[in-house]
């Protein structure tokens, strides 16, 4: 039988997915889980058939091996890896879960599945390539960094410390990821070893091209089934016009519901006196002193009218920031274009051209970033597409700069036409599903509505959809195997005062300190803000003898550690830990929300797209807002069931949640906890699980 004939045939012998689930759930030691099978079933069928899936799989179902199994038979079924077929991109939002991933959950899924599938299953980590050392970097030192004037000597020699120790990481190191540098360095020294994917050189010219970790990652990533990444890259893949990931035909991100916030940070710009400044400088000595100088110039003239100006949204330009921008854009212009003309021939050159690419990236930005601000605030507000925003310094002997920034309104037609009509798409998360619906996070994303078509809500319309095929997506909850009802108290603090703008009142932090009393502390404190966190810590240290711990007083990692060590300890932070703690077990039995989770009044982007879906006639608080806090809150939820045998309650002191109109979203979209509004049954239960631990 001929090659291609018999390639054919191994291809329709495969397993289907059932059997291969069940042979990786073997593998691993585990269980079968219904909602598991569930899920991979509907992976499978989103796979073949090409409709998106957004599939919502509680803490414990998992989802990890419910999606890579199907993905790993389908990039098997394409062919051999390496020899031009689509591979499956997984992207993540968090280091920790591509990790587990990489090192745990794919090696021991290829293990179990190599002899069912007739060959083994090839992946790979690819991350964008400031993450990754860069060894001509590393060889002939970082360009003279102009940014160090900014910088104290202390901070400045702490760098040249860090830097050190990266040198000598370097002599071990076999895959040049900065995420194996533990403990990490700073921005600043970190900087100093990489380059961007516009100041590299390129394989062909760098002489270190042959060792490139960036370019050996991407080798291997071409040579996968399966390419694990971030939603930054993502995002990049989708916003450059070039490259980056792999070809393929299936995207599955997991984390999705912080896909939103991720490309949106990916896509905003900011603008500094500082950073001209230093771009200046940087190209000094490449060009004519006289066009440096010019540009120099423009960003000392920002600066004093920067300082000037009131932090915040900016609805209209100030005429002579409008003429400072066009300086800073001209000026920047004419740098890049002497600095291209004096580079050429300098190929054989790598230092002088290693310089030249950096200052030449630094400039372009700074003018593509200066070209965006003017253009941004053209047309009525209705038809802008970005927010442009004033950012201070909270303290003058803050180290980061007074900047102009300016984000899109919404990525949601970015992700439609690069992501959604580009290849099947699966989004999956804990928490996808908000009041009930998928609807509020689908909007977000750019995809329709799933009934009847209403876009009052939707921040970007397809000029031409009528044009183009209808994209279609399904929703589906598989749920969770915990017995919420059963494990968890869902406790809403109705009788305490509407929490105000002037700190914690007294009564929550009675409150507080009694539920801790409670509970023998293992008790986890999430709060609206670090201030909150801190006047908690502070007044309740010496109300109660079990230790507590505040984000800011060590690493969160070390603090999460102590917090699970010790099943005494308390820890009282802000936002990463809504979202980043998983501690199973009696550590934590108590989860304290101080408030509802809504964004601040006067964010800048928040605010701006409330008011845009406004003037569509939709509701901008319930699609922005409220879907925000809905989404915090059900996260901040699920860090207390971690694990089958785990009890407890979730505490809200905001009465807001039962008394609002909105409330009833919001409750919505928790855990389907026993709910009480008593705090004497809360603090009997809390006693009763104290006291069998």
């Amino acid at each position: 039988m001929p090659d291609d004939l018999l390639d054919s045939a191994d291809k329709t012998d495969l397993p289907d997915v059932s059997a291969l689930l069940a042979a990786a759930v073997s593998g691993v030691g585990g269980a079968e889980r219904p909602g598991q099978v569930k899920m991979a079933e509907a992976v499978a069928h989103a796979i073949g058939s090409g409709e998106h899936l957004a599939v919502q799989a509680g803490t414990g179902t998992g989802k990890s091996l419910a999606y890579l199994v199907p993905a790993v038979r389908h990039a098997v079924d394409a062919g051999p890896a390496g020899e031009g077929h689509s591979c499956v991109v997984v992207s993540t939002a968090t280091i920790a879960l591509q990790r587990q991933l990489i090192d745990r959950d794919l090696p021991r899924l290829s293990d179990s599945l190599t002899p069912l599938l007739g060959r083994e299953p090839a992946f790979a980590i690819l991350k964008g390539r400031r993450n990754y050392l860069c060894r001509h970097r590393l060889q002939t030192d970082a360009p003279e960094d102009p940014e160090e004037i900014l910088f104290d000597a202390q901070a400045v020699s702490a760098a040249g410390r860090q830097v050190q120790r990266i040198h000598e990481w370097a002599e071990t190191t076999e895959t040049g990821d900065r995420d194996e540098l533990v403990p990490g360095v700073s921005e600043q020294a970190w900087r100093s070893v990489s380059v961007s994917a516009r100041e590299c050189l390129g394989a062909q010219r760098c002489p270190f091209g042959t060792e490139c970790f960036a370019e050996r990652a991407r080798d291997e990533a071409g040579e996968a089934d399966i390419v694990v990444t971030n939603h930054a890259l993502l995002a990049i893949d989708a916003l450059e016009d070039f490259q980056v990931l792999p070809d393929h035909d299936v995207a599955i991100i997991d984390e999705a519901h912080e896909l939103v916030d991720r490309v949106t940070s990916v896509a905003t710009a900011e603008l500094s006196a500082q950073a001209v400044e230093i771009t200046a400088r940087r190209c000094g000595r490449l060009i004519e002193d006289d066009l440096a100088d010019r540009l120099k110039e423009a960003g000392e003239a920002l600066q004093p009218m920067l300082a000037e100006m009131h932090a915040g949204r900016m609805d209209v330009l100030p005429e002579a920031v409008g003429f400072s921008l066009v300086s800073i854009r001209d000026a920047a212009y004419a740098c890049a274009t002497a600095l291209r003309t004096n580079l050429k021939g300098s190929e054989d050159d790598a230092e002088r051209l290693g310089a030249g690419r950096a200052a030449l990236t630094s400039l372009e930005e700074i003018h593509d970033t200066a070209v965006r601000f003017l253009e941004a605030f053209k047309g009525d507000l209705a038809s802008r597409h970005d927010v442009v925003w004033l950012d201070k310094p909270f303290s003058e002997d803050s180290r980061r700069p007074t900047a102009l920034k300016v984000a899109p309104l919404g990525v949601g037609a970015l992700l439609r036409e690069r992501l959604f009509r580009q290849r099947t798409t699966v989004l999956t998360s804990a928490t996808l599903s908000l009041g009930g619906s998928f609807e509020p996070l689908a909007r977000q994303w750019g995809l329709p509505p799933l009934d009847a078509p209403d876009e009052k809500d939707v921040l970007e319309t397809d000029s031409d959809k009528a044009d183009k095929q209808p994209i279609k997506w399904s929703g589906l909850d598989v749920g969770s195997p915990f017995d919420h009802a059963r494990s968890g108290i869902l406790y809403i603090a109705r009788g305490l005062p509407t929490p105000g703008r002037d700190g914690l009142p007294e009564a929550y932090l009675t409150e507080l300190s009694e539920l801790i009393g409670a509970a023998g502390g293992r008790t986890l404190g999430l709060f609206s803000s670090m201030r909150a966190a801190k006047q908690a810590a502070e007044e309740l240290r010496g109300r109660f003898s079990q230790p507590l711990l505040c984000q800011g007083e060590d690493s969160t990692s070390q603090l999460v550690k102590r917090f699970a060590e010790d099943d005494a300890t308390c820890l009282f932070g802000t936002l990463s830990l809504w979202q980043g703690v998983d501690v199973p077990g009696p550590s934590l039995r108590l989860v304290v929300i101080d408030r509802i989770p809504f964004p601040r009044p006067d964010d800048p982007l928040s605010s701006a797209r409330q008011r845009a879906i406004g003037a569509r006639g939709g509701n901008g608080f319930m699609a922005v807002a409220a879907t925000n806090a809905a989404l915090l809150l059900a996260q901040g939820a699920g860090r207390l069931l971690r694990s089958m045998t785990d009890r407890g309650v979730v505490a809200i002191l905001d009465p807001r949640l039962a008394t609002a109109r909105y409330g009833s979203f919001l409750r919505a979209s928790l855990p389907p906890f026993w709910t009480t509004y008593d705090s004497e049954t809360v603090k009997g239960a809390l006693r009763r699980l104290d006291t069998s631990d």
